[in-house]
């Protein structure tokens, strides 16, 4: 067990939301924004933010931390950035005649493509696909519900694919 490994989560907690330099095993060296470290395995998660592109993920292995070292503290900006790359997308809001427009325009579609589809609920606002799969407004791949992960997964890759194209 190293070092790193033998910090307590409070130790480590002071690091979150701080610019870093990790120091790992073989000389490698990783710099990033602290988004947490995890408490059993001592793992850092690090944030960048390359130029116009989106941010990016990286994971340091706690067994394999040699030394870390904090670069630069991170303002209220920072930390409401790296707060918001986990956060939900702020929903869109749609108008009932919107919802009713996304629905029909589904549900036309999953009709051409032979799934069979039909409307639950008292208002006929959820969409059922075969009986095992309901879909709710707004309608994207975040509101598919299923008890069956690969014909849930297929589904919402499926719907992607529909609404990417839209």
């Amino acid at each position: 067990m190293n070092d790193w490994q033998r910090k307590s989560p409070l130790d480590w907690e002071t690091y979150v939301n701080k610019l870093v330099k990790v120091v790992a095993v073989e000389k490698h060296e990783y710099e990033g924004w602290v988004l947490t470290v995890d408490p059993v395995s001592a793992t850092i998660v690090l944030a960048t933010f390359p130029e116009n592109e989106k941010v990016s993920i990286s994971f340091v292995m706690g067994h394999a931390v040699q030394e870390v070292k904090i670069l630069q503290e991170g303002d209220s900006d920072m930390e409401q950035r790296l707060a918001r790359i986990f956060a939900p997308e702020e929903s869109q809001a749609y108008s009932p005649e919107e919802l009713e427009k996304r629905k029909n325009a589904l549900k036309t579609w999953l009709e051409t493509n032979h799934i069979p589809v039909g409307e639950q609920g008292e208002l006929g606002r959820t969409l059922s696909v075969a009986g095992v799969l309901t879909i709710d407004p707004p309608y994207g791949p975040e509101q598919c519900s299923s008890s069956n992960e690969i014909i849930l997964s297929r589904v919402q890759g499926l719907l992607q694919g529909f609404l990417d194209k839209q």
